[in-house]
């Protein structure tokens, strides 16, 4: 016990530490499965996957992914009626972190074919991929 209060300010670093190296992964996990760039190029093409971009609308205009509906994060809950039950859907932000927080509120509404596109806009364009502007 002597140990723990004499070195309280050191375990509480590595506790927050280790916190902060663990959490992107418990996100990742709670946005359900990620698919890389040819992977969801193949959804797309043999399921006829939905895209959608969940910026906002000026982030949209600015370049997207061809064929994409564009519905913000914010909206995604109550907007949701508007994508097809029967297609997956794969979702996409910039970078993915907006992207889980979407796919999350689309498995809470019941949808269970929910992809996130793993690195978002970003990294579809450094894979050399078409961006629609």
């Amino acid at each position: 016990m002597k140990f723990v209060t004499e070195n309280f300010f050191l375990i509480a670093i590595a506790v927050v530490s280790g916190t902060m190296l663990f959490w992107p992964m418990v996100t990742r996990c709670m946005a359900g499965a990620a698919l890389g760039t040819l992977a969801a190029t193949r959804l797309i093409n043999d399921q006829g996957a939905v895209l959608v971009d969940v910026r906002s609308g000026d982030e949209f205009g600015k370049g997207h992914l061809p064929q994409a509906r564009n519905i913000p994060v914010d909206d995604i809950a109550k907007r949701v009626g508007e994508l097809p039950a029967s297609k997956p859907l794969i979702i996409y932000c910039s970078t993915g972190k907006r992207a889980g927080k979407a796919a999350t509120a689309l498995r809470a509404a019941g949808r269970d074919q929910v992809f996130v596109l793993d690195g978002g806009l970003d990294g579809w364009t450094q894979a050399g991929l078409p961006v629609v502007k």
